[in-house]
């Protein structure tokens, strides 16, 4: 387990660039004595009440020449964001002051902190635990107001709450066991091989809840990935600028204009849709088109969400019928386009069969229907799963990995009582599990670990 450190870090907690103001965050043990080596004020930062801003200026500690006025603010530990006192400095937001009052708190005595170092402090310092810990970075690289509630939620202990309850319930059983093996002389009931298994289930589920969870919590957190596939010139281009809301993709009568893949991000209901213009479906003889339909292709496999696109003032083609077939094992929507025109669509019955729910009619040219065409595509991928203040929803690689890890251990202790085997040998696999979802927390991260995990984050945060 890494340790705390004792040193003094800083660096900028805003955006580089212009700006009204900026702030520099300074932290660790003895960061006032440090800031107020370089601060002129009325008041001194240490003798200040905690979270109380004072007004003063920054002095270059060599020739007390004044870079900046400034509002400083001594946060005491543990009231502060790393659990260690903090101050911080905010300045004018220009960089070239920005750099000299950084260079400043550095040369009276804080050294430059590295990127996460903030956010492992708050970490090691029992702040936070290390799944709040990544929501922070999600929080700052959330994209859409689905993903920023997403992240917020387990920033306070959304995740965190669910991962102590069912370690509480296996804790409980864990005890019992312990009991009943280290002392059969005293009086105490045997833990029963069906309260074993009622543990096991009731962790389990709440396991595959969140499990569950994670398909729609990855898109949300991601983007979904949209490809919008078809034979040539049923208007795939001009349904991409239809849903765009803007002309991104070159439409012209001429089929196969489309060549190679171009993509948009659009928002609905709070998530963003990655849409993706492929070529047109066809046999071809010309090699840079014919790539093209590979790739087309290659995106029916691998996209979230598939929209096929039929010209309904035609008869259904050969290509039509081959790309239903395609499609019927993926999440897909059918998407009739030209309703403006005298319709046409005609096929052998298969379009009739399909649910109504995954067909949807537009006009790409007036833009009827593709409003339409965007609620749905949000039913799709949600599958009713709004994503609200209070969504637990599991959106990291590493914790979908050790809640799997963390089901194997508990479908492994099942396995030991169904066949016979003694208590103590069940509550091997009960403590694996309670371990791995542990890991959730950081329970067992060592400095590798957290090293990797915090060097995805940004200077001062």
């Amino acid at each position: 387990m890494a340790t705390v450190a004792e040193d003094v870090i800083a660096a900028v907690g805003t955006a580089p660039g212009e700006a009204g103001i900026a702030v520099i965050r300074v932290s660790g043990p003895g960061c006032a004595r440090v800031v107020e080596r370089i601060f002129r004020g009325r008041q001194s930062l240490q003798d200040a009440p905690s979270h109380r801003m004072v007004y003063g200026a920054v002095v270059d500690p060599d020739t007390a020449e004044v870079l900046d006025e400034v509002l400083a603010v001594r946060m005491q530990a543990p009231r502060s964001y790393t659990g260690e006192d903090v101050v911080e400095i905010h300045t004018h937001g220009g960089s070239a002051v920005v750099g000299r009052v950084l260079n400043a708190v550095v040369r009276a005595g804080a050294r430059p902190a590295e990127p996460g170092e903030f956010t492992k402090r708050a970490f090691l310092n029992g702040r936070l635990d290390l799944s709040q810990a990544e929501a922070v970075i999600d929080l700052i690289r959330s994209k859409t107001d689905a993903a920023r509630r997403l992240a917020l939620e387990q920033l306070k202990g959304g995740l965190s709450t669910r991962v102590k309850q069912m370690r509480e319930i296996l804790l409980d059983v864990m005890a019992q066991i312990e009991v009943t093996i280290d002392y059969p002389e005293h009086d105490v009931e045997d833990v029963t091989i069906e309260q074993i298994r009622e543990a096991v289930d009731q962790v389990r589920e709440q396991i595959d809840e969140l499990l569950a969870s994670s398909r729609v919590g990855r898109l949300v957190r991601e983007g979904v990935r949209t490809a919008i596939v078809g034979r040539p010139n049923v208007g795939k281009s001009s349904l991409l600028n239809a849903l765009a809301g803007r002309e991104r993709a070159i439409v012209t009568a001429i089929p196969g204009t489309t060549r190679d893949v171009v993509d948009e991000w659009i928002h609905v209901r709070g998530v963003a849709f990655q849409i993706l213009d492929t070529a047109g479906i066809r046999t071809t003889e010309d090699e840079v088109e014919r790539i093209g339909v590979e790739r087309s292709l290659k995106w029916v496999a691998e996209a979230d969400l598939v929209l096929c696109v039929l010209d309904g003032s035609s008869p259904l083609e050969k290509e039509d019928l081959e790309l239903l077939d395609r499609i019927k094992d993926r999440p897909f929507l059918v998407v009739v386009n030209k309703i403006d025109l005298p319709g046409r669509l005609a096929g052998d019955g298969r379009l009739e069969k399909l649910p109504q729910h995954r067909m949807v009619r537009v006009s790409a040219r007036t833009g009827d229907g593709v409003q339409e065409l965007a609620d749905r595509m949000a039913q799709v991928v949600l599958k009713g799963e709004g994503v609200s203040a209070s969504s637990c929803m599991v959106t990291n690689v590493r914790h979908m990995a050790l809640l799997e890890e963390a089901r194997e251990d508990l479908d492994a202790a099942e396995r030991a009582v169904s066949e016979g085997w003694t208590v103590d040998v069940a509550a091997v696999d009960l403590r694996a599990a309670w371990e791995h979802l542990g890991d959730i927390l950081g329970e067992r991260a060592g400095e590798e670990l957290l090293n990797r995990i915090f060097s995805q984050f940004c200077l001062g945060k």
